[in-house]
């Protein structure tokens, strides 16, 4: 078992993330300054490569890497919901606080209503970044 400096544990990220073998993962908003650490966890989680945007098939989940001044929250997260699988997950990753570009927490509280989504869970998962779980509510469908 392992942590980063500050506490946050970052062992299996991946999987604390709730991603499991088998597990198609579209990732969204990939720079240079990802965390490499924890892309091989989350790849590691699914035993697979992540896909990108130009996948063209559903995914149970999307990893989207977001910095302030990417532009309009809501429309990306609008967006990355074209791909995912009804039940599937968003998992919003932004540079903690006090780390260049981080995202105002406030933002993401009022840019996922908009989009239709929840924020169900806050975890630090690495030593920079956030990551923040938005799921769809539960469609009411007979």
């Amino acid at each position: 078992m392992s942590a980063t400096p500050g506490g946050a544990d970052t062992t299996n990220a991946g999987a604390r993330m709730g991603l499991t073998p088998g597990s198609v993962v579209q990732e969204l908003g990939w720079d240079e300054d990802v965390d490499d650490t924890l892309r091989m966890q989350i790849e590691d989680a699914v035993d697979g490569d992540m896909v990108d945007g130009d996948y063209g098939n559903v995914v149970d989940a999307i990893v989207l890497w977001w910095r302030d001044g990417d532009g309009d929250l809501v429309d990306a997260l609008v967006d990355s919901l074209t791909d995912l699988v009804e039940g599937g997950v968003i998992w919003l990753l932004t540079p903690k606080v006090g780390r260049p570009n981080a995202v105002d927490a406030a933002d993401v509280t009022e840019a996922a209503p908009i989009a239709g989504l929840a924020i169900t869970t806050t975890a630090a998962v690495s030593k920079d970044w956030t990551a923040t779980r938005l799921a769809a509510p539960k469609s009411h469908a007979r």
